[in-house]
């Protein structure tokens, strides 16, 4: 579980997105830190009960930086008003489809899959949903999954992808550009004894997805 003061001071970030505030409540930031950090170790330990190769990943494979690259972005806002991480074999710059938790008071989900693949990660995903459309889709229509996640996200092309035809029946799958689910979470399970648990529960149910996903990426 998080601190109060964690979600109090992505609040307060949020509305003084400066590098002037943030030196003055560095402290602040390095308390939050130190707190999401330590219930990344929780999480990491949780889920390694239904996917033991995650149990050898330490906290620093998992979580993201807070500050921004601004370099190629409109948007110059120095620093991120969330905390996330990412749980996959192989750590945050791995290919594979992982499990990923942000917290952002107002905006906290869990999410997994694959983000924006590269080309050859694309293309081979897309292959095996080709060849294998019945047991995908079995996966992402099955009731109790999608009442959880919904549809995937709906980052597609609005054209037919090189290589197939727009009579492919699994065209709409094959235009996607990125395999994601995500649910959302309410800001107050972070301060909940059950809130490793309630993730644990939503890895478990996300895990075919994810296993048809780098069974196409292996």
């Amino acid at each position: 579980m998080l601190q109060l003061s964690t979600l109090a001071f992505l609040k307060a970030l949020k509305k003084n997105n400066n590098r002037e505030w943030f030196e003055k409540n560095r402290g602040k930031y390095e308390l939050a830190k130190e707190d999401f950090e330590q219930f990344v170790g929780e999480l990491i330990k949780e889920l390694a009960k239904s996917n033991p190769a995650l149990g050898g990943l330490k906290v620093k494979d998992c979580v993201f930086r807070i500050y921004r690259d601004v370099r190629f972005s409109k948007n110059k806002a120095p620093y991120k008003t969330n905390m996330g991480a990412y749980f996959v074999e192989g750590g945050k710059k791995s290919d594979k489809a992982g499990f990923y938790i942000q917290v952002e008071p107002g905006n906290s989900f869990i999410a997994g899959g694959c983000w924006m693949p590269q080309a050859p990660q694309l293309k081979a995903i897309r292959q095996e949903i080709d060849y294998n459309l019945p047991d995908f889709e079995k996966v992402i229509h099955e009731k109790s999954f999608k009442k959880l996640f919904g549809e995937l996200s709906d980052m597609r092309l609005k054209t037919t992808p090189k290589g197939y035809d727009s009579s492919n029946p699994a065209i709409t799958h094959l235009r996607q550009t990125s395999f994601i689910v995500e649910t959302a979470l309410d800001d107050k399970l972070f301060v909940s004894k059950t809130i490793v648990k309630k993730c644990g529960a939503v890895f478990t149910s996300m895990q075919p997805f994810l296993k048809f996903l780098n069974t196409a990426l292996s």
